[in-house]
């Protein structure tokens, strides 16, 4: 299945993990979005325009709840927040708010890196001191790695060197080495769900290993196996992701993101 195809239900790949994502909202969320962060930016505009409109959502660390945002060629433009209710100092008050552990629960992150504990490298690709490739570094990850947050990433190119048996750098604390070494060491929350180009992990409650829960429509186990850099657990009852809504699909391509942005970094 590529990102430009359709398996006969009328939409696409990018487009399935969008409704993926926004399915995991509820109305009393608080949301924020990263830099170059499409595919969550139309996750939260799509749940806000359907099953959860009370969303919370400040848009670019900047504006609160904007009533018509926009979305141009980054999501940290003044297009996405200019018609907000309020906006916040994204350099201080906000992150005063992040740090609170009633608030803002539910984080969409990603990572160049993920392995087999929920551990992300946003820093380098090889030694560190010597990286074959530096990365962009880790912006906020880090802090919400160790606060009692639910962290759901998202990677758009599933293959055995984004989904690794150990990352080159540890970023930010997923599960550490699991089996509740992140509990040991006083942190609560931590990675809930991986969302792919091809599947949906969960972890296993006892080892915090990742488990393969559904598979996208049309991808077969074996595909998923060979494209995952260590052996996942797989759920007793393996199942299919669900497709979205048609209406879903139209609100996505002619009201939320006409233009496709949320396509970028989707290569099959």
């Amino acid at each position: 299945m590529s990102a430009a195809s359709t398996d006969g239900g009328g939409y696409t790949l990018d487009e399935l993990v969008v409704c993926r994502l926004a399915a995991e909202l509820r109305g009393d969320d608080q949301v924020l979005n990263g830099i170059s962060s499409f595919v969550p930016v139309c996750a939260i505009e799509l749940a806000r325009r359907t099953h959860a409109p009370t969303i919370t959502w400040v848009a670019g660390g900047m504006g609160v709840s904007p009533a018509r945002p926009r979305l141009t060629a980054s999501t940290f433009e003044w297009p996405l927040w200019d018609s907000s209710l309020m906006y916040v100092d994204a350099t201080t008050e906000l992150w005063d708010w992040v740090a609170d552990e009633r608030r803002f629960r539910t984080f969409f992150v990603g990572a160049a890196q993920l392995d087999a504990f929920g551990n992300p490298n946003l820093s380098v690709i090889g030694d560190y001191h010597k990286p074959r490739v530096r990365l962009p570094g880790t912006a906020g990850l880090a802090d919400m790695g160790s606060l009692d947050k639910r962290l759901i990433y998202w990677m758009p190119d599933h293959n055995p060197r984004t989904l690794v048996e150990r990352v080159d750098f540890r970023s930010a604390a997923g599960y550490l080495g699991g089996s509740g070494e992140r509990e040991r060491l006083g942190l609560g929350g931590g990675p809930a769900l991986v969302i792919t180009n091809l599947a949906v992990f969960d972890f296993v409650s006892s080892t915090q290993r990742m488990r393969l829960q559904t598979l996208h429509p049309g991808v077969e186990l074996e595909q998923v196996l060979a494209a995952t850099g260590f052996e996942p657990a797989i759920a007793d009852e393996l199942g299919v992701t669900p497709a979205p809504r048609p209406e879903d699909v139209e609100l996505l391509r002619t009201v939320i993101d006409p233009q496709g942005f949320r396509r970028r970094g989707f290569t099959r």
